[in-house]
Parts: structure tokens; C-alpha cells; sequence
């Protein structure tokens, strides 16, 4: 499979669906493996004849599946309405988007490893290159594969001191690619702000800005244009992309901050739904929103979330959860959200 940019966006979301508690007559209600394969749909590609790459592609297996079952169109939460892949998940979980939904930073934060409190903020951010004279940011994705420069930055970046804010402390995790999760922990904190992503290249590096009139708004956006600065004056400065300079390649002086997001409070999956749930997901916003609904994480070796995953890994992963007994989820990642890392 691929599209126009012979990538593959498309993520393979397992989920597990226990429910092994007995009924009246002592039966036991059967298990349940959903299989989410979020962006598979595409879009049409002039190359390929004005056909989607799933129309293009050699397909047996879904084909059988599909000839097999039961076919049909749903929207994830109304018509019309496009959804990102968090709202989406969110309302095919079972979770009104309108009610419960904070911003996706939380889910980015909180899949990358970042523990969250009341009161935090957090942002889905991408390491970018700034134009540092005109403020235009050249590329909004300094380099799609980072996965080893990213952490050393992350790194670099966690734990930073605002000098203006001192009483506030930063936390950066790496995520996937050219993206990382940030948090910002201290007092009088709103989500209800803007980002600094202008959401397409060769364009001015945005302000944050307070979307309602509350003091607490006003301050947030105030600390975390600071945070923006301060972000670049670390990265500008730092020998990986003086490296990276030298080999002619785009620097990663600039985190955008986009999504700012709160962590949700929601029923969990299983008060919810009666059902024992856990998930393989490797793309980070996802893992961070099922986290945010109770859901064990179950670690699949290989699988990355873009197109070098390895859907094998998935798979064995989900098929030990379903066989296994009613317990907690086997290889079983422990996150405890609540605590102070």
C-alpha cells in the first residue's frame, strides 16, 4: 500500500474486548478483537488511475474478510464531519467527543511516557526548522525519521527553566518521527489557548493566544510563547544540529506546539462497557488516548505506527491477550499516570 508520498499512514489499532464474567445461566460471553486500520481509506492517486491505493491493491485476505461479513459507511460522529484520528478513536470507544474531548496534546503527552495532573497542559508537538531572521518556519517536520536525534533533543529539552516563569516545570518525552510530547506542570493553567503551528510550511511562526477572556487563559498564553523561545535558543545551540547543519540537512531548532489539551476525566472503558479492555497501539496519541480510558497497552516488538511497522508483532501481541486467561493484559505495559517523574 502507499499514497502520494509512497508512505503509509495507516495505523493498526488491536483491541481486546473481554468479557468473561458470567451470566445467569453460567454462560461466558465470548472475546472480542477489533481491528481499526485508521487512514486505509486514502485518497485517490492520479498515477494509479485516479484509484484509491486500497482500489489498486491486491487484497485476498480483506477481500475474504469483507465477502464474509457485514458491509457498510458509519460516521465516527456525525455526517459530514471530518474527524482527526483522537476524535475519531475517542467516539468509537464510545466517548462522545463533544462531552469528554480536551485537546490532543494530553493523548500525545501521555502515550510518549509523560505523567499528567489536574491542572496540567499538555501539547502534540513536531520538531521543525525556523527561519530565525524572517520567523517563517521553513518545515513544519524537520525530519520524519529522527528516532535517534529526537530523543537526544527531547532530552535536552526536558526539564528546562523558563526565566520569566520560574515556578513552572517543562517535560519533554520523545514520541514517533518527528514528534514529541510536552507538558507544562504549575498553577493557574488553561488549555483554552492556541498553538504556534501555522499548519503549513513557509509560513510565519504563529503566537499563542487565549481563546476565552479568563486571566488564567491570558497567563497560559503568555508562558507558553516563552516556552516557544526558550525551546529555540536551546535547539539552536545544540551540537546535533550543528551536525546536522555541516551534513546539509534541515536543523531542528523549533518545537511547534500545537493541540494544547488537558487530561480527561472519563468513566473508565470497563465501568463503562462491562468489558475488560487492552490495546496495541504504537502511535503515541492513540496509546495516550486509551490510557486516558483505562486501557491496558500491550507491547508489540517492531511495531512502529507508520510504514516499517511490523503487523506480525500486532498480531501475535493481541492473539496471546485473547487466549490468555482472565487476568491482567499478558507483556503488559505499566504506566502509572499519577506519578511525578
Amino acid at each position: 500500500m502507499f499514497n502520494s508520498k509512497d508512505r503509509v499512514f495507516c495505523d493498526v489499532g488491536f483491541y481486546k474486548s473481554v468479557a468473561e464474567m458470567e451470566q445467569g445461566d453460567g454462560e461466558v460471553k465470548k472475546r472480542v478483537a477489533f481491528v481499526l486500520i485508521d487512514g486505509l481509506g486514502d485518497v485517490s492517486i492520479p498515477r494509479l488511475g485516479y484509484k484509491t491505493p486500497l482500489q489498486a491493491a491486491n487484497i485476498p485476505n480483506l477481500d475474504a474478510i469483507a465477502s464474509a461479513g457485514i458491509n457498510g459507511l458509519m460516521d465516527p460522529v456525525e455526517v459530514g464531519l471530518g474527524c482527526g484520528s483522537d476524535t475519531a478513536h475517542l467516539s468509537l470507544m464510545g466517548y462522545e467527543p463533544r462531552v469528554y474531548y480536551r485537546g490532543r496534546g494530553a493523548f500525545e503527552s501521555m502515550g510518549a511516557g509523560l505523567a499528567m495532573s489536574p491542572g496540567d497542559i499538555a501539547f502534540k508537538s513536531n520538531f521543525a526548522t525556523l527561519d530565525e531572521e524572517t520567523g517563517v518556519v521553513v518545515s513544519r517536520r524537520a525530519d520524519r525519521h529522527f528516532e535517534e536525534e529526537g530523543p537526544i533533543l527531547c532530552a535536552a529539552l526536558d526539564g528546562m527553566k523558563l526565566p520569566s516563569f520560574p515556578e513552572y516545570e517543562v517535560r519533554v518525552r520523545y514520541a514517533t518521527e518527528h514528534r514529541c510530547g510536552v507538558v507544562v506542570k504549575g498553577p493557574k493553567l488553561s488549555g483554552n489557548i492556541t498553538g504556534t503551528d501555522p499548519l503549513k510550511d513557509n509560513r510565519l511562526l504563529l503566537q499563542a493566544k487565549p481563546l476565552d477572556e479568563s486571566e488564567e487563559a491570558n497567563h497560559t498564553a503568555n508562558v507558553v510563547n516563552e516556552l516557544s523561545k526558550e525551546i529555540s535558543r536551546i535547539l539552536v545551540t545544540h551540537p546535533v544540529n550543528a551536525k546536522r547543519l555541516a551534513q546539509g540537512k534541515n536543523i531542528a531548532n523549533l518545537v511547534l506546539l500545537r493541540g494544547c489539551g488537558i487530561r480527561i476525566e472519563v468513566p473508565p472503558f470497563e465501568e463503562k462497557h462491562g468489558l475488560f479492555p487492552c490495546m496495541v497501539a504504537p502511535t503515541k496519541i492513540i496509546a495516550g488516548l486509551g490510557m486516558s480510558l483505562g486501557i491496558d497497552i500491550l507491547e508489540a516488538p517492531g511495531a512502529t505506527g507508520d510504514y516499517r511497522t511490523l503487523l506480525t508483532s500486532k498480531a501475535v501481541a493481541i492473539a496471546n491477550a485473547l487466549s490468555a486467561p482472565l487476568s491482567p493484559c499478558p507483556n503488559r505495559k505499566k504506566v502509572e499516570l499519577r506519578a511525578s517523574f
